[in-house]
């Protein structure tokens, strides 16, 4: 994949590290990044909290996040993040997520909403998308995404 080359350069180049928390993409992620050689060296980890339950057990989301705002928003896509980084001691990661579809989409949520976030140590940037496609498209264009904002 185009977008790895750049990144697996910078990272290896580098003593940054990264993990990832991963719902609608199910591990593509990690499974892509682990593809590379050498990605020991700066892949700490992924998580792949699919249910709400994994959310808050395994990242540290709070129920009333979920209850808040739902599963697939900004605010849990953004304490996703931060929970992974925190919880893999990693200087970023990377957390997805988002209704893959072909169903449990809504009039406010739709079949191909995503929410990446993008945490630091600094600071947590979460992007929005609308992506379209089969449910195997949605996750690879969120893969592609989340890959660029690396």
């Amino acid at each position: 994949m185009n977008l790895l080359l750049p990144l697996t350069h910078r990272l290896i180049s580098s003593p940054k590290t990264l993990a990832t928390a991963e719902s609608c993409t199910g591990g593509l992620i990690a499974h892509t990044l682990t593809n590379v050689p050498g990605s020991s060296t700066w892949f700490k980890g992924g998580v792949i909290a699919y249910a709400n339950e994994a959310k808050t057990a395994l990242l540290g989301v709070q129920d009333s996040l979920i209850k808040n705002h739902g599963a697939v928003s900004a605010p849990v896509a953004k304490a996703m993040a931060q929970g992974a980084r925190k919880r893999f001691k990693s200087d970023f990661a990377i957390a997805t997520t988002g209704i893959a579809g072909p169903s449990g989409g809504s009039p406010q949520k739709p079949v191909g909403l995503v929410y990446i976030a993008l945490a630091s140590a600094k600071k947590t940037i979460v992007k929005k998308f609308i992506f379209k496609g089969t449910r195997l498209s949605i996750k690879t264009q969120t893969l592609k995404k989340a890959l660029g904002m690396l």
